[in-house]
């Protein structure tokens, strides 16, 4: 370890080098290499952290760049955990960083955790959050929680170790339910002030590092809410859940679980890659390619498909021929599954999901601007 790399951190009081060999022998997992993985990647780099696992499945698109700051436009394309690891190891190649182009989920869940000190959940959507609590109760590791929505943001500590032994609250004493299925956008759909999650990536990667050198007072127990507008936040306290099914003697829920039916998704769908669609484009496929973003969305880019947004579908879809082929698409793959699904809930014979939505075919190199439907 070169020692003045990490000069700053020795000249504080109380920060010794024994601290700083706490963080050369941490291996820390982030889920999600997105807008609060990035920030969060970098200083845990650049501190010291031993070993970074980084979790995510996505590739790097032009619309991720407004605050994922991690990739350059030349990313664009390439596996998010890839660039990540490239970029974070430029930085500081004493570390060591391991990428994992995988979901965190429950199949992936307990080998991804295999070593972990701690855990910080840089997820986007419900399902991810609750696996990833679970998974992290059961592992018996701490997580730093983050979330950001259009201009607010979250940060916590869940199921630290406090100085009796015990375990503090878990994210289920908090939001015991998910919020039904569609009621919440993700950033695609309601969007996100760029720096925002900058804000809240930074500060898990200091919960992180209070919680691995024990240094400070962390955020176990409490909850920090920052709203950027007003420039305001709060601190609130949260009181463990008696029904929680991962307390009791014994627990309710001693496993994983399927989040996806938990959270209200619906079921799967078959999927298309973008190259496979640019393919049956190609081969004169007759099929209907419909976009169930918002028409603000459809504006500023789209494939030359049908607008019809996810909220209208439910009183337009008999504007559809249920005998034809249907591939539906949206930003990132998530509402279009949601369309498709109750699509073939109607009886449509035959729909398919873009895999990765519009981000997924701007990052496989594909144009837009021409028209793919068939």
């Amino acid at each position: 370890m070169d020692v003045s790399r990490y000069a700053r951190h020795l000249a504080l009081p109380d920060f010794t080098a024994a601290h700083q060999q706490r963080l050369a022998q941490a291996r820390v997992l982030v889920i999600g290499a997105g807008g609060l993985g990035c920030p969060c990647l970098l200083y845990l780099a650049a501190a010291g952290v031993g070993c970074l696992r980084i979790a995510d499945p996505d590739r790097v698109a032009l619309s991720n760049l407004q605050r994922q700051t991690l990739y350059t436009t030349a990313d664009i394309g390439r596996r998010k955990a890839d660039a990540a690891r490239d970029r974070l190891l430029a930085l500081n190649p004493e570390i060591c960083i391991e990428s994992h182009a995988l979901p965190f989920n429950a199949e992936t869940a307990f080998d991804l955790l295999t070593g972990c000190d701690l855990v910080i959940d840089g997820s986007d959507n419900f399902a991810t959050r609750y696996v990833a609590n679970d998974a992290a109760v059961l592992a018996g590791l701490p997580l730093v929680f983050g979330s950001v929505f259009r201009y607010e943001g979250q940060v916590a500590v869940f199921n630290a170790v406090r100085p009796d032994g015990n375990r503090g609250p878990n994210y289920r004493d908090l939001f015991p339910e998910p919020p039904p299925a569609g009621t919440v956008p993700d950033c695609a759909e309601g969007g996100v002030l760029g720096v925002l999650p900058g804000v809240v990536g930074t500060l898990q990667a200091l919960e992180a590092l209070k919680l691995l050198t024990g240094l400070g007072e962390s955020l176990d127990g409490r909850l920090w809410s920052f709203d950027a507008r007003s420039f305001t936040a709060q601190t609130l306290a949260i009181v463990a859940d008696p029904d929680n099914p991962l307390r009791g003697s014994p627990p309710r829920q001693t496993g994983l679980i399927d989040y996806a039916a938990f959270c209200g998704l619906p079921p799967s769908v078959p999927e298309l890659e973008p190259q496979e669609l640019a393919c049956w484009q190609a081969a004169g496929v007759d099929f209907d390619l419909i976009d169930v973003r918002e028409a603000s969305e459809y504006a500023a880019a789209n494939l030359g498909g049908r607008l019809l947004p996810l909220n209208e579908l439910t009183d337009r879809w008999a504007e559809l021929d249920p005998a034809r082929c249907i591939v539906v698409h949206c930003q990132r793959g998530g509402r279009s599954q949601q369309a498709a699904a109750l699509l073939r809930d109607r009886g449509f014979a035959e729909v398919w999901n873009l895999r990765g939505g519009l981000e997924g075919w701007i990052a496989a190199g594909l144009p837009l601007g021409s028209q793919v439907q068939g």
